[in-house]
């Protein structure tokens, strides 16, 4: 019978063979030696006949998968430039002072992580000693690398900074106690410890795609002339479990597209997450190599330490390697825990082969081996790894470092499954510990049963060999620089003023009016190449096709193609020096992106100045963490929420239609949140943006923010900006959140003399339902209204809890809503086109009667008429509201509010 397999069909039938019989040839001969040899031997030979192949420059698909074993040799180690002995010592000590650190805070119940800096220790401490550069690098000045550490390994990194002086015993002490300042965060949050750390991690998922875009912006900038930072690497350390969130890999195939060997993601394969294995039935391992192999990175996989060396000597056969291949993680994470005896049944066992491998073995060697010897926890493999990684060209490189959750803590927390909650050592098992690890910490130092900080001494040789270690890579790791910059050039006077005059006939959106704004600014000769536009796919969307042939889309590869509409006036023009991040379907990227560009002031010493546009509806509800985690960074830019409200998009129904990114915003401390209505009101938030995150921010002000504007796609006439008295004060009230746009009055509506009024507040694009309603309200129900501009119903609410803050210290103080009100006849009516909740938050602040009105519930499909008439937030809508509250007054009849719900068709 014909064997099935040999008559499968495959993708090379379609292709010509011009010498068939050399081909059956090959094939006889691998035939031949997987029946002679077997089909272990048969697949050994391949995959070195697949080695020459590509060493040649052969292009041939790679395999996915390697063999449980490291990727470096012992014999092809490169010996390390340092003193190993030193470098233990150094690790001892802050292994030491990590796992004090937290137990010590456990007695105030604050809580902590021990084991993942203990798992993790060499890999950090190698490349502080010899690969990651500080600030003052010669290579790289002023940058360094960036090092985005793993949040849970924290206490290791406070313990470094302890031991070279930049920390104190009253500093680890009062780890996860910040209220009373001289505090350590929690994990890495620069808010918190600016001068410390420069990326927050914790928010797991984040950090590696954080740390693409960061490598990628590099280039950006190097490409750019801004500055050359091609000196800089990235790093960033991850856990295993971590890379089961999204985000953790969802640029990889971007990193290798675009060849970044600036970076490296330093996993630590400890086998566990925080409840239990990673992989209890299957190897993590094996599928991280697949998974980055398959997206085009580099990897090395460090996964045995030395001790295993005469293993895989006696491994004649290959039955160890198999058997490595063959085991799930969690029962390698059993044998950590189990006897010699236990191992040589279930491991050895298996097979005849490794029985044998067995007898040959003591049990302290099967112990150091499947107990100690990983490569994760040996210095020189780290190196080894590390010098690798930093030296490949071309794409970025993946280290995948197996080592033991709690190592060195003892038999009560190394691969325990609960060791991610355990808190705190005894004092036995410290001075297990400091046996261990060989420190000179006596027994009489445990007062009270308090353990001690362990330090060698300021002028210790330990000390000062870390110090001049760092000296020599260019200072402290990590560091943040928060040097004051000179304050950017503001913008020519006229780029903004331009506004001020209104549009006349023409119909033009708000989002329209930015887009113009921006051209503009980007032209300034000083400030106009620091600019960094950012569109997830949707630049035509927003009007933004003009800036393609003027600035360029960034592309490391520029332009290899003509594009198809290269004989337009806006055609698709990629550059390698392109300004505009055009980033494609990924609103996780753009944010990613922006939080790069928004810190680059600290990162590299050079603000850049980015704006996001994007849909609103996709911008805060998809990735609201990623803005948190850019308010934690101290980011500054412009967000722009285009398209925005839920009722301006025609026909796109519930998922475009956003009635709530403003109620998410107002969550974040430092986002500014603005609904602008007109477009001189976005020129004026922006150049206020401006001024205060780039140029000279007042006294009090935090510049350490970001703006985020909602912008329209409803083109209408855009009103010239009020002047005279009634436009007294204007420019402050857009900032602060509140003006009065117009009375009855001044819109020539002449009301009677003892006519009824109201007050009608709106954001955004319910403005112009609200000035109609001030005409209907005037000709039909001889009611005058004055209309207000609520720029920023948030910025209103801060301002008013300031204010009550204020009044309990003993300040007199009075909220700026209520200033701005004061005086103002008749009932308040609030609308916007969000949730009710949003022109809510003033409620309390304002003296008059209030109320609202708003676009509740999920959107829909419809025309935009259509949409606010069911949500009930039109100008007819508004009128019959107005007429209710005025009715409850008794200054309207209360048949008058029936009569027009009537009328209207309500």
């Amino acid at each position: 019978m014909t064997d099935p397999k040999a008559i499968q069909p495959s993708e090379l039938d379609q292709l010509p063979d011009r010498d068939p019989e050399e081909t059956a040839e090959w094939q006889a001969s691998l035939d031949a030696v997987t029946k002679a040899a077997g089909p272990h031997r048969a697949a050994y030979l391949m995959r070195r006949t697949l080695e020459r192949a590509e060493g040649n420059g052969i292009a041939l698909p790679k395999l996915l998968e390697t063999d449980y074993v490291n990727t470096i040799p012992t014999a092809a180690e490169p010996v390390a430039d340092g003193d190993e002995a030193m470098e233990h010592r150094i690790a001892a000590w802050n292994r030491w002072n990590a796992a004090a650190m937290v137990t010590r805070g456990s007695k105030h119940g604050v809580g902590g992580h021990i084991a993942t800096f203990a798992s993790a220790a060499w890999l950090y401490e190698t490349g502080f000693n010899h690969f990651f550069k500080g600030k003052e690098s010669q290579e790289s000045p002023g940058s360094g690398d960036q090092l985005y550490i793993q949040g849970h390994a924290s206490p290791g990194i406070y313990a470094r900074a302890f031991l070279d002086g930049r920390l104190s015993e009253d500093h680890l002490d009062n780890f996860r106690r910040e209220s009373g300042g001289n505090g350590l965060p929690s994990y890495p949050h620069p808010r918190r410890l600016p001068w410390l750390w420069e990326f927050p991690t914790v928010s797991m998922g984040l950090g590696p795609l954080s740390a693409i875009y960061q490598a990628r912006f590099n280039r950006y900038l190097t490409n750019r002339n801004i500055k050359d930072v091609s000196a800089s690497h990235v790093w960033a350390f991850l856990g295993d479990g971590e890379m089961d969130e999204p985000e953790s890999t969802a640029a990889l195939a971007l990193a290798s597209r675009e060849g970044l060997d600036n970076l490296t993601f330093v996993i630590n394969c400890n086998l566990q997450r925080l409840d239990g294995p990673v992989r209890a039935n299957f190897k993590i391992v094996q599928e991280l190599e697949a998974q980055f192999r398959g997206a085009g990175w580099n990897v090395i996989k460090t996964l045995w330490g030395t001790a295993w060396d005469e293993l895989f000597q006696l491994d004649t056969t290959g039955a160890l390697v198999r058997r490595l291949r063959e085991v799930p993680d969690a029962q390698v994470q059993t044998y950590q825990t189990r006897d010699a005896a236990y191992i040589r049944a279930d491991f050895f066992g298996k097979d005849p082969a490794l029985a044998e491998m067995a007898k040959l073995l003591s049990d302290d060697k099967i112990l150091e081996c499947f107990h100690l010897s990983r490569g994760g926890h040996e210095s020189r493999k780290v190196f080894a790894a590390y010098k690798a990684a930093v030296e490949f060209k071309g794409a970025p490189t993946v280290i995948l470092a197996q080592t033991v959750k709690g190592f060195t803590l003892g038999e009560g927390f190394a691969s325990k499954n609960a060791n991610h909650q355990m808190k705190k050592l005894t004092v036995d098992e410290f001075k297990q510990m400091r046996d261990l690890l060989e420190l000179p910490i006596s027994d009489a130092q445990f007062v009270d049963g308090v353990v001690p900080y362990g330090h060698p001494g300021a002028d210790s040789p330990e000390v000062r060999y870390l110090q001049e270690r760092r000296a020599a890579l260019g200072g402290p790791a990590p560091a943040r620089r928060t040097q004051a910059l000179a304050p950017l050039p503001a913008p020519a006077e006229k780029t903004f003023t331009s506004f001020d005059k209104g549009s006349g006939s023409q119909n033009i959106a708000t989002t329209m009016a930015f887009v113009r704004l921006v051209k503009d600014l980007v032209r300034d000769k000083e400030t106009g190449r620091r600019w960094v536009p950012i569109v997830p796919d949707e630049a035509r969307t927003f009007g933004m096709e003009s800036l393609f042939p003027s600035l360029g889309i960034y592309s490391p590869k520029g332009q290899t193609y003509e594009p198809v509409d290269r004989d337009q006036l806006m055609y698709y023009k990629e550059a390698k020096d392109g300004q505009i991040l055009n980033e494609g379907i990924t609103e996780a990227g753009s944010m990613a992106d922006f939080i790069a560009a928004s810190t680059s002031y600290s990162t590299h010493g050079e603000p850049m100045i980015p704006f996001y546009i994007f849909y609103s509806m996709f911008g805060w509800q998809r990735t609201a963490d990623q803005m948190w985690q850019l308010g934690d960074q101290l980011g500054r830019g412009f967000l722009v929420g285009a398209t925005a409200g839920r009722t301006t998009l025609t026909g796109e129904g519930l998922q475009h239609a956003d009635g709530h990114s403003p109620v998410i915003a107002a969550t974040n401390p430092a986002a500014m949140s603005y609904d602008p209505a007109f477009a001189y009101e976005v020129a004026v938030i922006v150049r206020d943006g401006l001024r205060r995150m780039y140029g000279e921010a007042a006294p009090g002000e935090d510049p350490n923010v970001f703006y985020y504007l909602t912008v329209y796609n409803e083109p209408i006439p855009q009103p010239a900006k009020p002047s005279g008295p009634a436009g007294t004060g204007i420019d402050e009230g857009i900032v602060k959140g509140l003006y009065r746009f117009n009375t009855a009055e001044s819109a020539g509506l002449s009301p009677a003399a003892n006519a009824p009024r109201i007050q009608l507040l709106g954001s955004g694009t319910a403005i112009h339902w609200a000035l109609k309603a001030q005409r209907l309200l005037a000709e039909e129900w001889g009611v005058a209204a004055d209309v207000w501009s609520a720029t920023s119903w948030t910025e209103l609410r801060r301002d008013a809890l300031d204010a009550d803050a204020a009044l309990l210290r003993g300040e007199e103080r009075v909220p700026y809503v209520r200033q701005a009100l004061q005086g103002a006849e008749g009932p308040v009516l609030a609308v916007s086109d969000y949730m009710r909740q949003v022109p809510d938050q003033i409620a309390q602040w304002v003296e008059q009667d209030y109320s609202s009105l708003g676009a509740d519930g999920f959107g829909l499909s419809d025309t935009r008429d259509a949409a606010r008439r069911y949500f009930g937030v039109d100008a007819e809508s508004i009128v019959v509201a107005g007429l209710a509250q005025l009715a409850r007054r008794g200054e309207v009849k209360a048949t008058a509010v029936k009569e027009a719900r009537e009328r209207y068709g309500l």
